[in-house]
């Protein structure tokens, strides 16, 4: 059943054997009513990509919100009005501070003002691609330090079936306070898709599963008030295979789409050209692009962490973890696509040649570089023995990102300087208002990893699709 916002306040469950005793009932129907009324303060650790946005919708929604992060010069910037993200702007940041709904504090003892507490912190993998809890840890370990009863705590981060359960609850009880009794304890994932307009946090539907059915009628309560639909499932653990779920299928189909890239590459036949006549089909099929790898907070992370679930549960996820390979070869499919054209378009090889990567985020008209493919692409074109530059009029400055340490601080070349001092050009990224026709005027060669040229009705010799 869909939960919608007008009948978030009526909502109820079913009492159940386990009912709690009068004075936890007692603070339960305070609470579910405290949040169906917006009366509820709310607090939210983590103000990324996904912690800000869910704390704006807070906000916006009517609810006194605190957004509690460590990192001091992200909380001068917030307090100036300022996001950092294209896609949460200050025009949605400026209105919350100035409603005195929404402030920002780097003190985690104000978590014990807050009636719920919401976890969003980053799940990343660790160096050996497993994955690594060690935000969520320090996220739930700051949470009980401030925890009282009769608060709600929200895990929103991506991980693997079982974390709220076996990772974060240990942690809140180990002060004594007992959840289900004390507190109450959720997890709902996060679904924010940086860069889509389509969608905003409040109208894409959130999941919900509690630790108990308490837990999970007070969870339904908060995001009711303030998501168009919410979606109950059965447990923590179902709502936490959701995200992982979704994800991995998205990473199953790109990788698919890579894969016919380079079978229909070999026979000749345009792979763009195939999906789109493909996707005409008004039924059983749903159009996946490739391209030049994956990249950002999702796709390459998340399939990940089902797998290695899977693996500790003795049941491999194969295609998961095929699809993974073949998505993360795929700058190297790049790079060969890439030194066969300077010899057979320009009869000279990659080392000593000047490259120009357009786009370094991992997709369009965003500035997140996280996990992105162009990254990855630079060390392997520099160690051939080539020179690369980069065009990215989002990106500015590469960030210091411990996958590649080497790239912190290399700067976006102005647009006439990047042409002019270039032997060929890859499109790794197609943002949008870039002088694409300019681009294949000026070049002899542009391999185009994203089929952006021809999409623009540009074609011509020195275009190469990869």
């Amino acid at each position: 059943m869909l939960l919608t916002k007008r009948d978030a306040a009526a909502a109820r469950l079913p009492a159940t054997d386990a009912a709690p005793g009068a004075a936890e009932a007692a603070r339960l129907t305070q609470l579910e009513a405290r949040f169906a009324a917006r009366a509820a303060r709310i607090a939210v650790i983590g103000l990324g990509y996904a912690g800000l946005p869910m704390a704006l919708a807070l906000a916006e929604a009517g609810f006194q919100t605190l957004g509690i992060d460590q990192d001091v010069g992200k909380l001068a910037r917030l307090a100036a009005g300022e996001t950092g993200m294209r896609h949460v702007g200050p025009e949605r940041l400026a209105p919350a501070l100035a409603s005195g709904r929404f402030a920002v504090s780097g003190d985690p003892a104000r978590l014990a003002e807050a009636d719920a507490i919401l976890i969003c912190v980053p799940t990343p993998l660790g160096p050996d691609r497993a994955p690594d809890l060690a935000a969520v840890r320090l996220a739930a370990a700051t949470a009980a330090r401030a925890l009282r009863p009769g608060q709600l705590v929200v895990l929103e981060s991506t991980t693997w079936p079982g974390t709220t359960r076996e990772v974060v609850q240990p942690i809140l009880e180990a002060g004594g306070l007992r959840c289900g009794v004390d507190v109450f304890l959720a997890y709902s994932p996060e679904r924010e898709d940086p860069g889509n307009s389509r969608f905003r946090t409040a109208t894409i539907p959130r999941v919900v599963g509690g630790a108990d059915p308490a837990a999970l009628r007070l969870a339904r309560a908060l995001y009711g008030a303030v998501i168009e639909q919410v979606v109950p499932v059965a447990s923590l653990e179902a709502a936490e295979a959701v995200k992982l779920v979704e994800n991995a299928f998205r990473a199953v189909n790109i990788a698919f789409a890579n894969e016919m890239k380079l079978v229909l590459g070999a026979l000749g036949i345009d792979v763009w050209e195939v999906v789109a006549a493909a996707a005409s089909k008004p039924f059983g099929y749903m159009p996946f692009w490739p391209g030049p790898g994956v990249g950002g907070h999702c796709i390459p992370v998340d399939p990940l962490y089902l797998a290695w679930k899977a693996r500790a549960a003795g049941v491999p996820a194969r295609v998961v973890e095929l699809a993974g390979e073949i998505n993360a070869d795929m700058p190297f499919h790049v790079l060969t696509a890439l030194q066969a054209a300077l010899r057979g378009r320009l009869g000279r090889g990659l080392a000593g040649s000047r490259i120009l990567l357009l786009g370094v985020a991992y997709k369009p008209d965003i500035e997140d570089v996280r996990e992105s493919p162009a990254l990855r692409l630079i060390e392997l074109i520099e160690g051939q023995g080539g020179e690369v530059a980069y065009h990215d009029p989002l990106v500015p400055v590469l960030p210091a990102l411990p996958e590649h340490p080497g790239l912190a601080g290399r700067r976006s070349r102005p647009w006439a300087e990047a042409l002019a001092r270039c032997d060929a050009a890859v499109i790794v990224t197609d943002h949008a208002g870039i002088d694409y026709a300019g681009l294949c005027a000026a070049l002899p060669l542009v391999v185009d990893t994203r089929d952006a040229c021809a999409r623009r009705g540009l074609r011509g010799a020195q275009i190469v699709k990869a």
